[in-house]
């Protein structure tokens, strides 16, 4: 299988080795039949859902008992990439068993942190993100069908991009779990904002109720005085006391991340430079080992593995704590 290359490494490490391994081997693709739905004693509810955006689209089937509305199967066929088979065989697993009502609770942010290989790393690349939601409105779909009721009636948020089927709990809690700061970053990583652009601002030619530009002010807005009143609440309480070691690693991460943003990205990016941390190990005697990838210019760069690596080891350091080491992959 050729592999597409990305700058210091392949377009595989954007994602997890279950997303791999489904996009491979799916477990629940195929399709279940009336025959099917006798013998396991259930009715048959078969949906479709389409993305006009990208052109996937999704059929899903359930065999549900109508006694419980339990989800006794489901099976899916999936025409479009391998993150939307691996997307919709993960939502496929997560409805089995469940009641056709806590099925349609599953959210396209649950799907993708189903396929995570660890809590903290995301299953695909961010321009990719939009392949869970597709899954996530396929099952309102079946729902609809089962109930006999519009799809519509099970959105119980606000849904502000409609071309991506986006909503604004969703937007707000990408924003805060991944400290994102532009609404490039936002589209990237939910796709809100891809196609028609209506939601990014004002003056676009649908009006609409939320823009991507205002949620982002609110909750980073939201964010910082959740932050200062953290910090106001530790020096009440004697609780700002933790050191950096004592941090858990996504804090640690977030940690690095705002030294890095703030004081070394700018100077790389200057000289056409970047870089992402790959990764955070702590080893034994105490130190706590940071993987980093240079992109751009950085990478080959001959500084790279001495001046700019003493200088962002340096910077950490100092900020956060002595046991850092980086380390270049």
């Amino acid at each position: 299988m050729a592999k597409d290359s990305l700058i210091g490494g392949s377009i595989w490490e954007a994602y997890s080795q279950k997303v791999q391994d489904l996009m491979n081997n799916p477990q629940n693709m195929g399709q279940l039949t009336e025959e099917d739905a006798a013998r396991l004693g259930g009715k048959l509810i078969i949906a479709d859902f389409g993305a006009e955006s990208c052109g996937d689209a999704v059929r899903l089937y359930w065999i549900v008992d109508e006694a419980t509305e339990i989800i006794k199967d489901a099976k899916f066929k999936s025409f479009g990439c391998g993150t939307a088979i691996a997307s919709s065989d993960t939502m496929a697993e997560l409805c089995i068993g469940k009641t056709v009502s806590e099925a349609v609770k599953i959210t396209n942010i649950d799907v993708e942190k189903a396929m995570r290989d660890d809590v903290d790393t995301p299953a695909v690349p961010p321009q990719k993100m939009h392949c869970s939601v597709m899954a996530y409105d396929v099952i309102k779909a079946a729902a609809a069908s089962f109930k006999g009721v519009d799809a519509a009636s099970f959105e119980d948020d606000i849904i502000v991009c409609e071309c991506a089927r986006v909503s604004l709990g969703t937007i707000k809690e990408v924003i805060k779990i991944n400290n994102l700061k532009t609404v490039e970053e936002i589209t990237n990583y939910t796709k809100a904002g891809a196609f028609c652009k209506s939601c990014i601002k004002p003056g676009g030619h649908e009006e609409r109720e939320y823009y991507l530009v205002d949620i982002l002010r609110d909750t980073r807005a939201e964010m910082e005085h959740d932050h200062l009143l953290a910090i106001s609440n530790s020096k009440i309480d004697g609780t700002n006391t933790v050191s950096f070691e004592e941090l858990t690693v996504v804090k640690k991460l977030k940690e690095i991340e705002a030294v890095i943003d703030e004081n070394i990205r700018p100077m790389l990016i200057m000289d056409g430079g970047n870089l992402e941390i790959l990764d955070i190990k702590e080893v034994e005697g105490g130190a706590i080992d940071v993987y980093i990838r240079y992109l751009g210019a950085c990478n080959g760069c001959a500084s790279s593995s001495s001046g700019t690596l003493f200088a962002i080891e340096a910077v950490l350091q100092e900020k956060l704590s002595k046991n850092i080491r980086v380390l270049p992959i």
